[in-house]
């Protein structure tokens, strides 16, 4: 260990290069998230049961197998017209949470014309998304009405795996321009650690992320040979020292190079089995319960509401499990930054950036259950605990912020 050096002192210093009130605002946007995840459920299910009581989507159904019986076409038209209605039933919801609230914290400069330009065009690509992804388990119903929730479930990972490739070439595209960074100092660092851990070097980008949110972030995207490097140009609107990009482009090379894109589609997998197996022991109880007039069973695209509703509820209680694998993704990409580019400080520098909207030091409980990423408070101890045991120079840790004399208060949390 560096003599004289204290990881805890470190980190109480980091923390403390940000004033009170960031502190206050921080855990008010991100206990008041907390409260966004519960009520948008509410919401999902709210607006999935008013579709389901006003019988249009058995209406719809019952129309289309008229004179014969026609499953495909039934299935595409009834989930076409589900996911208009409950697109427009959520919208005023989703321009809260999504835009409203983000303007209201001033981690959005985006134009609420714009953003909904953008809401339609994602609307669009989830009901596409629904028509081929459904079409397909409702088909496994048809053929294999016992065990189609396993045959879904392991289709799931192929599915991850192959919208993640859509999203990086053809989705992506749509809502931002990715630039080639210009040349320079940051390039060529870049393109030097990608060399480094084998990770192509032929796509370091630079996309327009302040369209849409002030928060300082990049990311590297690939799989199977292909990579790019992709950093927002809000890490260079708010001054990223070189120390701060290697530390945070290394992080996202870690998801690259330790395959996190695999491991997730095959936990997103074993989840899906788990999830479904439930569906299809829940339905009939749900489908009374939600008084599902008119639908026949599980293989009745008129019931999709029900099945929506069921993995709504899921999915809310599996937030934990989802979390803790996140949390491990994320420490993991966080370890393999500082081992191979021993920038402990330069990430700890880029965590505090990000305390604007994370509160930095949640309860156990409160970190286990909503947090996706670990806190910055323990991300920035685990940078300080490497310091400890990797001295690389004997810079001192930041000096605080003093304290204004009457903070402003925290904005409410909503």
């Amino acid at each position: 260990m560096a003599q004289g050096f204290d990881p805890a002192a470190a980190t109480a210093a980091y923390l403390a290069t940000l004033p009170p009130e960031v502190h206050a605002k921080a855990t008010a946007y991100t206990q008041g998230g907390h409260w966004v995840l519960l009520w948008t459920a509410v919401v999902s299910v709210l607006v999935s049961w008013i579709v389901l009581k006003t019988g249009v989507l058995v209406r719809i159904r019952a129309g289309i197998e008229k004179s014969k019986p026609r499953p495909w076409l039934a299935v595409l038209a009834v989930l076409l017209v589900d996911g208009i209605i409950e697109g427009l039933l959520s919208l005023p919801w989703d321009a809260y949470a999504r835009w409203w609230r983000e303007k209201d914290y001033g981690f959005t400069d985006q134009p609420f014309p714009g953003w909904l330009t953008e809401h339609f065009m994602q609307m669009a690509i989830g009901i596409v998304t629904a028509l081929i992804v459904f079409s397909l388990l409702y088909w496994l119903i048809r053929r294999t009405p016992r065990t189609w929730w396993l045959w879904a479930g392991i289709a799931s990972t192929a599915f991850s795996i192959i919208f993640f490739i859509v999203g990086l070439f053809l989705i992506e595209p749509l809502f931002n321009t990715y630039k080639p960074a210009p040349p320079g100092p940051v390039r060529d660092e870049v393109v030097a650690m990608a060399k480094q851990v084998g990770m192509p070097s032929n796509k370091i980008l630079i996309y327009n992320g302040s369209k849409q949110s002030n928060r300082y972030t990049a990311n590297a995207g690939g799989i199977f040979g292909y990579g790019r490097v992709a950093m927002s140009d809000v890490m260079f609107k708010k001054d990223a020292d070189l120390a701060e990009v290697k530390g945070v482009v290394g992080h996202e090379m870690g998801h690259y190079v330790r395959k996190h894109i695999l491991i997730g589609a095959v936990f997103q997998g074993l989840v899906a089995i788990v999830g479904l197996f439930l569906v299809s022991r829940l339905f009939g109880w749900a489908a009374g319960v939600l008084g599902a007039k008119g639908v026949t069973g599980i293989a009745d695209p008129a019931g999709f509401p029900v099945i929506s509703i069921i993995i709504t509820v899921l999915s809310l209680l599996a937030t934990p499990i989802t979390n803790t694998f996140s949390r491990w993704v994320e420490a993991d990409a966080d370890h393999f930054s500082v081992v191979h580019f021993n920038e402990p400080d330069g990430l700890a520098k880029a965590l505090v950036k990000t305390l604007e909207y994370r509160a930095d030091s949640p309860s156990k409980l409160e970190e286990f259950i909503f947090y996706d990423h670990p806190s910055v408070r323990s991300r920035v101890r685990a940078m300080m605990d490497w310091k400890a045991t990797h001295p690389k120079s004997e810079a001192p840790p930041p000096a605080a912020t003093p304290a204004p004399a009457a903070p402003e208060a925290a904005s409410p949390s909503k």
